[in-house]
């Protein structure tokens, strides 16, 4: 019985979050920033912008720094509550193992506009990846 309903619960996950998608307001926002590394700018580095999902994290948008280490990412997603927008940043800086150093920087509600294109963008400025942040771990599939 017990299994029955687990199976049902995880069934339906995708149909409340479907059904949430269409009855919530879309919502959107765009995150710039310089990344650098050492005091070099850091090229070619990976940004993900994701919802930060209580059950997972669904994917609003991605880029790559360019050759000056500035990004700028954009996303959208309708849900009836705030949605809570995160930053990944993948990199090497300063780390030489087989996979990537991942450094997650939360997005205030405050920079979440409604519609489907933020008029504004959230800079969060200059970020040096030679630092340990707090929260960093090691990615190797994203």
């Amino acid at each position: 019985m017990i299994k029955i309903f687990a199976i049902c619960l995880l069934a339906s996950i995708p149909i409340v979050n479907a059904l949430l998608g269409v009855i919530g307001r879309t919502q959107s926002v765009t995150v710039t920033g310089r990344l650098i590394c050492n005091g070099q700018p850091a090229s070619g580095v990976l940004v993900k912008m994701y919802e930060d999902g209580t059950i997972y994290d669904s994917k609003m948008g991605s880029t790559k720094t360019g050759p000056d280490g500035t990004f700028r990412v954009s996303g959208s997603q309708t849900k009836i509550r705030t949605i809570d927008p995160k930053v990944n940043i993948y990199h090497k800086c300063n780390y030489s193992g087989l996979c990537s150093r991942k450094t997650s920087i939360s997005v205030p509600k405050s920079a979440v506009q409604s519609g489907r294109n933020a008029n504004q963008n959230y800079d969060i400025g200059t970020i040096n990846l030679a630092n340990k942040f707090k929260g960093d771990t090691t990615d190797c599939i994203h």
